[in-house]
């Protein structure tokens, strides 16, 4: 019988909580260290949850989520810590644990988390929500429930600092409450990097106020492929775009999640949206210079012209991006940049000869390394794709591997940082299924190509290219990419994501040694649950995936 369904039937069998009877944990990503004691702490009415001052906010959103599910008033408390309470905070924490570790400790009469910072207790908090029944993530009231934990104890601390997705929405706009829907699914995994990839050939989705076309122009196009024809046009005028206000709304409510958010603007490729809107900052001299928002997918001649004017525009960009964006990080894209433009433009031939740049992948670094300067001016730090490499890589840029792993390795042997975001492991777009069975559901199921099930991703150890413990240091970690060609909506990027997202996140944070695919399909069904009290629209796997 396929792993699936024994695990399937292990959750029917122990689904029930009865009197003193309780699940066993099922928490995913699985913790460090985990030792299940007897008996259970169980939530009442008169339940209150303490906090010092440093972890007062994850108190607060502990005790709205009780609230929330069990109808009890659950009141936040200072004073004196009693049976039946819950309390989090950073006195005598374990230090060893890193920013984000913690430990939690429930017993028959109270609950403690500590930590040493509030991102380590708000992890200690998704832990202890996962040890309750699925119900503990409804958006409501849920009647019949027992709201008991297990007695256990955690020491728990994550593998890699960098655990993110990517959310690519220049393709495909989603609206701003639809992004808070995917950034809450990431807290539940204890994922911190939103990254969110805001500006594509088929569209500009921020507003920019010193440059107000950028969104009046370079957010809407005439048409898109329609799902199952990506020859044709659907002849439905597409786009939209976040205002200011909307992105600050998003950052604060990601960083109450302890998510960073990392936005990307495209550079000096995948700007046809951008220079439909100023058409200026392209190559004007090149035969048949005629931009406009791009209606196909696929990659698209044109880039920024290498100019003066140019530089001023994307400094004055980044200038609002990062005013908006507390992020250490700023992600300039650099892939897919064809180099047709360049070779034909007088322009960019002038400039790589005044450089003394032999080659347009030189002109590209050059174009890279000068943008990262001024990055650096507003104590930022440039990442992008692994091309920012093929003309020599900047020393100070943190490179985003998505190709293959020799990108990886060579960037590891000239001491640069490394985000793993190979397609292989990591690309969601891809199909979860067979292709065949996804169509056979309906055109809507289509992706971009490709076969990427559960299980691969779990496979996945992000570590594999470093030589040596230096090199594994140089790894941040990794993410899940879901790029915008076939993700229409939410719904559809939810289904794409998850599971495998649930699958990268224990890679990204349990120790490689610690785990187990089978145990992971083990406490998935329960997992699931949990997804759907959220209202997530994952992908349901079948025995044969």
């Amino acid at each position: 019988m396929k792993a699936w369904v024994i695990a399937l039937l292990g959750l029917l069998l122990i689904s029930s909580v009865k009197g003193g009877d309780i699940s066993p944990p099922t928490i995913i990503p699985a913790p460090l260290k985990m030792t299940l004691g007897k008996g259970v702490f169980k939530v009442t009415e008169n339940t209150r949850v303490f906090s010092d001052k440093g972890s007062q906010a994850t108190a607060n959103y502990l005790a709205e989520r009780l609230r929330i599910v069990t109808g009890f008033p659950i009141q936040l408390a200072k004073g004196k810590f009693s049976s039946d309470d819950i309390l989090i905070t950073m006195r005598d924490a374990n230090g060893s644990l890193g920013e984000e570790g913690y430990t939690l400790a429930v017993a028959s009469n109270g609950v403690v988390i500590r930590a040493t910072t509030a991102s380590g207790s708000f992890q200690g908090v998704q832990s202890l929500l996962q040890l309750f029944p699925p119900q503990a993530f409804a958006k409501t009231k849920v009647e019949g429930v027992a709201w008991v934990l297990p007695v256990v104890q955690i020491e728990d601390q994550p593998r890699f600092k960098w655990r993110g997705m990517m959310l690519d929405v220049g393709r495909h706009f989603i609206p701003k409450d639809d992004v808070k829907r995917m950034i809450d699914a990431m807290a539940l995994h204890k994922l911190n990097t939103f990254h969110w990839h805001l500006t594509e050939d088929q569209g500009w989705r921020i507003e920019i106020k010193k440059y107000p076309k950028l969104t009046e122009v370079g957010a809407w196009r005439a048409s898109s492929p329609p799902y199952g024809d990506r020859n044709a046009n659907d002849g439905q005028r597409h786009g939209g775009f976040y205002t200011q206000e909307e992105v600050r709304e998003v950052v604060a409510y990601a960083a109450a999640r302890h998510i960073n958010i990392i936005p990307e603007i495209e550079m000096p490729g995948h700007a046809a949206a951008a220079i439909a809107s100023y058409p200026e900052f392209g190559n004007t001299d090149v035969p048949g210079f005629s931009p406009r928002v791009v209606m196909r997918w696929g990659v698209q001649p044109y880039t920024f012209a290498p100019l003066e004017e140019t530089f001023r525009f994307l400094e004055d960009v980044l200038t609002e991006v990062c005013a908006l964006f507390p992020s250490k990080y700023i992600h300039i894209g650099g892939d897919e940049a064809p180099k047709t433009q360049w070779k034909q433009s007088a322009f960019a031939q002038e400039v790589m000869k005044r450089e003394g740049l032999k080659t347009e992948e030189e002109l590209q670094s050059w174009f890279i390394r000068r943008i990262g300067k001024f990055l650096e001016s507003k104590n930022r730090h440039l990442i992008g794709w692994d091309e920012i490499q093929e003309g020599g890589l900047p020393k100070t840029a943190t490179m985003m591997v998505w190709r293959d792993a020799k990108w990886a390795k060579h960037a590891l042997a000239l001491g640069n940082d490394v985000v793993m975001a190979t397609t292989s492991h990591t690309y969601l777009d891809y199909y979860q299924a067979k292709p065949e069975t996804e169509m056979a559901r309906g055109n809507e199921f289509e992706a971009i190509g490709g076969f990427l099930p559960l299980e691969k991703v779990y496979s996945y150890n992000p570590a594999f290219v470093a030589e040596n413990s230096a090199q594994e240091k140089q790894i941040l970690g990794t993410q899940g990419q879901i790029w915008g060609e076939y993700v229409k909506d939410v719904n559809k990027a939810q289904y794409m994501a998850f599971p495998r997202v649930s699958a990268l996140a224990e890679v990204a944070w349990t120790p490689q040694a610690n785990r187990n695919y089978q145990d992971f399909l083990r406490r998935l069904p329960t997992h699931l649950q949990r997804l759907d009290q959220m209202g997530v629209k994952y992908f349901k796997p079948e025995p044969a995936e």
